[in-house]
């Protein structure tokens, strides 16, 4: 709960309670289209509202200038027009009470400007061609050094040189690959320095060259192993001992990082030291002491520090200024203090020389086991498949049925080989590893357990089998198959979407009624600097979940609870049963409201046994579809590959650079064109109805068209071409530095809007079987911070600025050149994309 029940409340002094009264009720009458509202009925009891139609209340007092501000969190706190008028009243009276301020907060620094820095079409388009000119570099650097390679590890006389080739030409090109980036940031940039710059500039150019190499370098892997840290520290990072990092998200601006001893990171976490604000990429310290704790799913902004033995909860952030004290705990969006300890496993005994050993077995399996196996199953594939030697010399022919026959025979064992084997490696491997890890033990980092528990996490959270089986009736088998406590199914047809990950499946127990969005994130295992332990996390009966949630293992929810998007889910207090819980940290709302009931008569009776079999049967038409997409893009890949081949002998290493670049533009618009087949052409449009309307069944299938392949493009023109051909009502110059929008016919982007990584638009929302979509709207000029999550229905005026992880809830409309932020978000006093002091370096 929150700390604070005034704190978002402004009054206006000058005004009596029972104006407040009068008008408020009238403002409410108009938005519910009734004549008059009693000022003690319940917003969603009484009068049957909900958020979406209170957003719209909120927004309309927001535009008289004679009223106060009223947030969602004001409607949540006091709902009835008479308490919440008195609440305003009493703020008036007795003095606002702000919300906590940072503790230690740094000193001021000049606010940069809030105007969009546009550069012109002119440096967009330049921007664009370098970057693709810089691609083929790249690419024919690659294949230069693939033929060679290949050209002398082929002319090896027996197995055993030919082993000992693969191991050091693969050993060579591995090595490279992890040191060119780290040269390429000395060499381009030095030492990152706390500064900002234009995109699509010169300066952004040479930022986008580092970053795009960062992300591609093969180091990614290790994370969560010794050589991470080492490699984060070749950039420029100053790392001390026996940290962990845990998160994928790659910091670019590495020498403003800066991590004391003993650290942990927990995955899906953003500390990237830079940000784009208003056109601009802004770069800033991130500074944390010794022995700090950072949970899941957070976002550190630039300019922002925690001292030693301090801790920030999951789904929580730090906004650039804040700075948590030593020996604090901190959560929220953005944090304020708590008394809860996130550190729930005791140390075990891990020292420097495990940490080495630990990461020298990781580098022999890699060179000697992993390498020449990646190199030695292509050479093999071309010197001893049936035909291959024909095409090595061109013999066969680019016209010849015989290279697309053998494409097809290739494609076809190689895909459906990998879903059925996989499937069986699923089912049966990681329940096998799991054996040797034991619920609610203190195991050490960097040892066999260690190993085996990353294993399993790496196995069973395989993406392709979630997205081939969720959104359907099937996701309920595959993961009991993995192992989940499913208990007694109450099947829906929709009990799961595809995006459901854990650390450990064996300890993920899910409630009978219970039913989950996408995005679940169920957090089993606790980690500390030197130990970690898996435990079991418990999902309630009849809750159901949104979307981008983080579930840790003793969370303090029961059963028929409503989890909204983006909730902090509470791991202290009471257990909350027959609630609601919105916001980080969370408060309750009602748990549901009639609106979102009026579909339940297709949910009883011999009506959902109907609808249930007529949406299996569509669904398994998707899934078939799913599997035929992706092989069809497999076979066009191998077939293309084999023609490169039968082109090697005239074209050497430009065959190689050629298949690349292919593959990099047929991706998109080879996908492009699937999503665009399945809604006939046509656009989508604003739709309530039940989960068993076939309308939504014909949704569910759009979101299984892979599009994990538009990241590549992330900070380039490029995404902008894919999202406009994709449906996206897109402005001119956007900057898209990684965000995600998951129905892009009802996305509107305005001129020169600037999207951060981690953002994400989602015109939908699916809650107890009722689906729900509408249009977003992002004005000219607007900013969407780093991980933020914009909802349906939702309006950005022109120039308006969302601070990063922060919520705007569905029906939301921002003003003009506004500032908001937080979870749920409302406006705020400071501008969110004010550049903060850089934090001292140490």
């Amino acid at each position: 709960m929150l700390e604070n029940p005034a704190e978002s409340l402004t009054a206006v002094p000058d005004r009596p309670s029972k104006d407040i009264e009068r008008i408020f009720a009238e403002v409410l009458a108009d938005v519910v289209c009734v004549e008059h509202v009693s000022v003690d009925n319940h917003f969603f009891d009484d009068l049957g509202t909900n958020s979406l139609v209170m957003a719209k209340f909120c927004a309309r007092v927001r535009k008289r200038a004679d009223l106060p501000a009223v947030s969602i969190k004001d409607i949540y706190r006091y709902p009835t027009i008479r308490g919440l008028a008195a609440a305003l009243t009493d703020t008036a009276t007795h003095g606002t009470v702000s919300a906590p301020a940072p503790v230690n907060p740094p000193a001021s620094a000049p606010a940069s400007s809030e105007a969009v820095t546009a550069l012109g079409t002119r440096h967009y388009t330049l921007c664009g061609i370098l970057q693709f000119l810089l691609f083929l570099g790249y690419s024919f650097l690659a294949g230069l050094v693939a033929a060679r390679g290949y050209a002398w590890v082929s002319a090896g006389s027996n197995m055993t040189e030919l082993y000992l080739r693969s191991v050091i030409f693969g050993g060579s090109a591995f090595v490279g690959a992890c040191t060119f980036p780290i040269a390429a940031k000395w060499i381009l940039i030095g030492r990152w320095k706390s500064r900002e710059f234009p995109v699509w500039g010169s300066e952004y150019l040479r930022f986008w060259t580092v970053k795009v190499l960062l992300h591609a370098n093969p180091m990614v892997f290790f994370v969560g192993n010794p050589l991470y840290v080492l490699y984060l520290r070749a950039l420029g990072a100053r790392i001390g001992k026996g940290v962990t990092i845990l998160s994928r998200s790659v910091p670019v601006c590495t020498d403003l990082l800066t991590i004391g001893a003993g650290t942990v990171i927990r995955k899906e976490s953003y500390l990237l030291c830079y940000r784009a604000h208003a056109g601009r990429i802004q770069t800033g310290s991130v500074t944390l002491g010794r022995d700090v704790f950072i949970g899941e799913k957070t976002v550190l902004d630039i300019g922002t520090s925690m001292g030693d033995g301090a801790q920030l909860g999951h789904s929580s952030s730090l906004y650039s200024g804040q700075s948590v004290s030593s020996g604090q705990r901190w959560h929220g969006s953005p944090a304020q203090r708590t008394d809860l300890d996130y550190v729930r496993v005791p140390p075990a005994k891990c020292g420097t020389l495990r940490r080495v050993g630990f990461g020298l077995t990781t580098v022999g399996q890699l060179f000697f086991l992993a390498v020449p196996l990646v190199v030695g199953a292509p050479y093999i594939l071309l010197t001893q498949a049936p035909g291959m030697s024909d095409r090595l010399s061109g013999a066969a022919g680019l016209a010849s049925a015989a290279l697309y026959v053998d494409a097809l025979i290739v494609s076809c064992v190689g895909f459906f080989g990998f879903v059925v084997v996989g499937l069986v490696v699923l089912f049966t491997v990681p329940r096998l590893l799991h054996l040797v890890i034991k619920p609610d033990k203190v195991y050490p980092l960097y040892g066999f357990h260690y190993s085996t528990h990353r294993a399993i996490a790496r196995i069973t959270n395989v993406k392709f089998f979630k997205w081939l089986f969720g959104d359907s009736s099937y996701i309920v088998h595959y993961l009991r198959g993995l192992g989940y406590d499913l208990s007694r199914v109450e099947q829906t047809g929709s009990n799961f979407g595809t995006e459901v990950q854990h650390e450990t499946p064996y300890l993920c127990s899910v409630g009978s009624g219970t039913m989950v969005a996408d995005g679940l994130s169920i957090v089993n295992a606790d980690f500390s600097s030197t130990s970690f332990r898996v435990s079991r996390a418990s999902i309630g009966r009849r809750n159901f979940l949104g979307n981008n949630i983080v579930y840790p293992s003793g969370a303090r929810t029961g059963d028929n609870c409503l989890l909204a998007t983006k909730v902090m889910v509470p791991l202290d207090g009471q257990i909350r049963e027959g609630v609601g819980l919105l916001g980080s940290p969370c408060f309750e709302i009602p748990r549901s409201v009639e609106r979102d009931s009026r579909f339940d008569h297709m949910r009883t009776g011999d009506e959902i046994s109907r609808n249930l079999a007529a949406k299996n049967r569509y669904n398994i038409r998707s899934m078939v579809l799913f599997l035929f997409v992706r092989w069809f893009y497999v076979f066009v890949l191998t077939a293309v590959a084999f023609a490169d081949v039968e082109l090697y002998g005239s074209l050497g290493y430009l065959a190689v650079a050629g298949f690349l670049v292919f593959g990099l533009f047929f991706t998109p618009l080879y996908f492009v064109l699937v999503e665009r087949a399945i809604v006939a052409f046509r656009g989508l449009r604003p739709h309530l109805c039940s989960i068993y309307d076939p309308y939504f069944w014909w949704h569910e299938r759009l979101w299984k068209v892979p599009d994990e392949y538009l990241n590549v493009f992330n900070g380039t023109p490029f995404k902008n071409v894919i999202w406009r051909l994709l449906g996206v009502r897109l402005g001119s110059r956007v900057f898209d530095d990684g965000c995600y929008l998951t129905e892009r016919m009802l996305t509107t982007i305005g001129d020169d809007c600037t999207l951060n990584a981690g953002s994400k638009i989602q015109c939908h929302s699916q809650e107890d079987g009722t689906f729900k979509s509408d249009r977003s709207t992002i004005g000219d000029g607007c900013t969407v911070g780093v991980g933020a999550h914009v909802h349906y229905g939702v309006t950005m005026g022109d120039g308006a600025a969302l601070a990063p992880d922060s919520f705007l809830m569905k029906g939301e409309e921002v003003p003009e050149h506004a500032r908001w932020g937080g979870n749920p978000a409302t406006e705020m006093r400071e501008a969110p994309g004010q550049q903060a002091a850089p934090a001292r370096q140490v």
